[in-house]
């Protein structure tokens, strides 16, 4: 039987099983995953094949990259469905055609800038595109910056600090923007997304939120964000609280919760249905594709993996009683 995860008017049925891999292969684990306009789906992984790209159905059409990522971490669709690929392990951010060309790179292979230095790039983690094609680079894991770029490039300004003020960050994890331009950060361990201009002047944040990690926008004139929420992490704290996670979570455009799915509500209901969603992308009918860095998480909690099978790490979320609440 799937496992159907449901909140008032919101309603899916789980596919783990969906995007089937030739003979052999094995995700590793995804980082992120992205939809085009087709309805192909990239899942960005972190095994030997690094993109692989699927229909709708999850036929599987063709992959890319061997070779070419150390640690892939963000991945944005454009309007043109053209690919940018962000690297942590390498420090890069680059655009590729659906087919898997190079057309642009920002930042040096495999060069980081000095820890917390404010420079581009050290351990950057997600990019988004402005309506105008400006890139934003979320800047991450061994920085606390946004930077803005040039549709061809070239840097044009950044913003940020460590800290926990409005403007500050602890962990600059996933980025996007909507179509009237304001910039949405998901500011993982100061759990909240904050809000800015294109010019990076802080305009608000999101709260009720534990460690924000996936962070998709989906829809124009009125865009729903689904974020995936990591959970606790503390060993020794609040690793096993019910109430926090780990979580899928539907927002309007104001930060007001819609959805929520996946959460342990007391110590006595199952886990989660999720481990530790990292990545998400919605298709044009709604369907939810959730990338998970469960060998990670699992590692760190000290569960034994088999070094040769993956534990779950893509899910499609299928809604269910046709079109989703307006």
């Amino acid at each position: 039987m799937s496992t159907v995860l449901e909140d008032g008017p919101y309603r899916y049925r789980v596919d783990t099983t969906w995007g089937r891999l030739p003979d052999g292969w094995r995700y590793g684990e995804v980082a992120a995953v992205g939809v085009d306009s087709r309805d192909n789906v990239y899942v960005f992984s972190r095994g030997d094949h690094p993109m692989i790209v699927f229909d709708r159905d999850g036929h599987f059409l063709r992959s890319w990259g061997e070779g070419i990522f150390r640690q892939p971490h963000g991945l944005h669709v454009g309007p043109d469905d053209s690919l940018y690929c962000t690297d942590e392990g390498d420090h890069t951010v680059r655009r590729f055609t659906p087919e898997g060309r190079l057309e642009l790179e920002i930042g040096v292979p495999g060069v980081a800038s000095s820890f917390l230095s404010g420079d581009p790039f050290h351990r950057c983690t997600h990019t988004a595109l402005s309506p105008q094609l400006d890139i934003f680079v979320a800047d991450g894991y061994g920085n606390a910056r946004v930077h803005k770029y040039s549709p061809d490039g070239k840097l044009i300004m950044s913003w940020g600090e460590p800290g926990t003020g409005p403007g500050e960050f602890n962990i600059v994890h996933n980025i996007c923007c909507d179509s009237d331009g304001w910039v949405y950060v998901a500011d993982r361990e100061n759990h909240r997304i904050q809000v800015f201009d294109t010019n990076g002047r802080y305009a608000g944040q999101w709260n009720n939120l534990h460690r924000p990690c996936g962070l998709c926008m989906h829809g124009a004139a009125n865009p729903r964000f689904y974020v995936g929420e990591l959970g606790p992490g503390v060993q020794f704290s609040n690793r096993d609280w019910p109430g926090i996670g780990p979580r899928l979570s539907i927002m309007d455009r104001t930060g007001k919760l819609l959805a929520r799915f996946g959460d342990r509500r007391s110590p006595t209901i199952r886990d989660s249905a999720f481990t530790s969603p990292h990545g998400v992308a919605v298709d044009s009918r709604g369907a939810i594709y959730v990338g998970e860095v469960s060998r990670t998480t699992l590692k760190g909690r000290g569960v034994a993996l088999d070094p040769d099978t993956d534990p779950i790490c893509l899910q499609k979320l299928i809604p269910e009683h046709g079109a989703l609440p307006s």
